[in-house]
Parts: C-alpha cells; sequence; structure tokens
C-alpha cells in the first residue's frame, strides 16, 4: 500500500512540541482553498532550525488557518547539506522560474544574482523567485530554502569574495576543464558556481576572472547549452561529486 504524502509548509515560527501557528495568507489559501483541508488534516511545517514537525489544522475557517503542532518527523541537525551557491546572471523570466526552482531540488544553500556585461534582464522581482524557491522546497522535501541575495554587478560581488570559497566559472568558449574532472579536486570544501547570460561572458569579464586565485574554469562538454541547462547541468555534477545523490532517506 503506497502511503500518502502529507502537504508541507515552510514557517519562519519557530516550532516546537504544542505550539500552536497561525499561517501567512499564502500557505493558508493553499492549504484552505487549493487542497481544501479541514480541521483534523495532517500537515508537515519546517524550517532549516526547527526540522520538520508532524502537526494538525485546528482552525481552518475563512479568514485564518491554524496549525497544533505534535511530533517531530525530522531533525536538522541530522541531516546535512551541501554548502553549494549558484552564481546566475538574470535571464527571461519564464526560464529564470524554472532555474530556482529547480537549483532549489537541487540542493543549493544560496542564489546570487549577477548583472553581467551581456546580462539583458533589467529588473528582478525577488519576492516572486523566494515563492518559487520556497514550493520546490516544499514539493522536494528539503528543510532548508535557499538564501536569495539581491542582484549585485559581477565585479562588485567578486571584490568581496570570500577566498577560501573556490568559484567554478561555466566557460562557453571551451578554454575550461572538463567539470567532471575539476570536481573530484575539492570534496567537501565550501563551493560557488558561475554561470553567465544568455549571450556568454564578454572577453574582459574572463580576463578579470582568470586573475583570481579562488576561480576555476570549467567547461560543460561539446554543446552549447542554454543559461539555464548549463546551470542545472553544472549543479547536478558537482552535487554527485560531492556525495549530495545517496539512498533517499529512511523514514
Amino acid at each position: 500500500m503506497i502511503e500518502c504524502r502529507v502537504p508541507r509548509v515552510h514557517l519562519e515560527e519557530r516550532l516546537m512540541s504544542g505550539a500552536a501557528v497561525v499561517l501567512p495568507p499564502g500557505p493558508a489559501h493553499h492549504l484552505r482553498t487549493v487542497l481544501r483541508l479541514a480541521p483534523g488534516a495532517a500537515v508537515a511545517a519546517f524550517n532549516a532550525t526547527d526540522g520538520e514537525w508532524l502537526c494538525r489544522i485546528v482552525d481552518g475557517s475563512r479568514d485564518r488557518v491554524a496549525l497544533q503542532v505534535e511530533s517531530r518527523r525530522r531533525t536538522a541537525e541530522t541531516e546535512t547539506e551541501t554548502d553549494l551557491w549558484l552564481l546566475f546572471a538574470p535571464i527571461k523570466r519564464a526560464r529564470l522560474d524554472w532555474l530556482v526552482e529547480k537549483a532549489t531540488e537541487l540542493g543549493v544553500a544560496a542564489l546570487l544574482p549577477v548583472w553581467t556585461a551581456r546580462t539583458q534582464v533589467e529588473r528582478l522581482n525577488l519576492d516572486r523567485l523566494r515563492s518559487h524557491a520556497v514550493a520546490a522546497a516544499e514539493q522536494s522535501e528539503r528543510l532548508s530554502v535557499p538564501v536569495l541575495h539581491p542582484p549585485q554587478p559581477l565585479g562588485a560581488l567578486l571584490a568581496a569574495w570570500p577566498p577560501e570559497r573556490r568559484l567554478l566559472v561555466c566557460d562557453e568558449t571551451g578554454g575550461g576543464a572538463p567539470i567532471a574532472a575539476a570536481v573530484t579536486q575539492f570534496g567537501l570544501e565550501p563551493i560557488a558556481l558561475l554561470t553567465g547570460p544568455e549571450g556568454g561572458f564578454a572577453e574582459t569579464e574572463l580576463d578579470s576572472l582568470d586573475k583570481l586565485s579562488f576561480v576555476i574554469r570549467v567547461g560543460l562538454g561539446p554543446r552549447i547549452l542554454r543559461a539555464d541547462t548549463a546551470a542545472l547541468a553544472a549543479l547536478a555534477v558537482l552535487q554527485a561529486g560531492a556525495g549530495d545523490w545517496r539512498p533517499k532517506r529512511v523514514g
């Protein structure tokens, strides 16, 4: 018999046995109107600090939804995640939404939009992107939601870069080492991935990156990939190399 999955909601509030939590409008609408859950229904609430808790709906009125926290299902301490950052040049809306969703599913810890010389998107709706990240975390059963940073110019971000964190730059010119070979060098040390805009990096940007000791240029194979495809392909290789693709948790 296949067990039905319990709906999951990400909450910033502290979660502990016996606590009562009133849901924000977004999750409340989803549980009450979309899923049509009634009082007594089971819901899993989670965050990166407190883990995941089994809850029950105790108030499903038109104006609000409240949960009663019952018992812990998973702890944050026992489920380590890769310290992997994704730096990306913003792309068109539909593809960007998809990129944020899938990067969250692949386990990135931080999302950092960067303005490059050839970036064509001028504005970002960070609230919309965070909503996609939260929904993807709920669906993929991870305990955390990646930190979404405000966009910065690439030069400014690199000027304040923590030198202990390696930065792998996806190089569409073919000048980088194969990414599968490069990732075997790093193990579990902090690492970040940088992908460029749809037009690729400017030559001056690549020259500047080459001068930085923490930067390694990597290639993604013989085909030219779209910016979003390149990011997700590289993330998959990095997570496989880091051991993130271990067997599914039990329980």
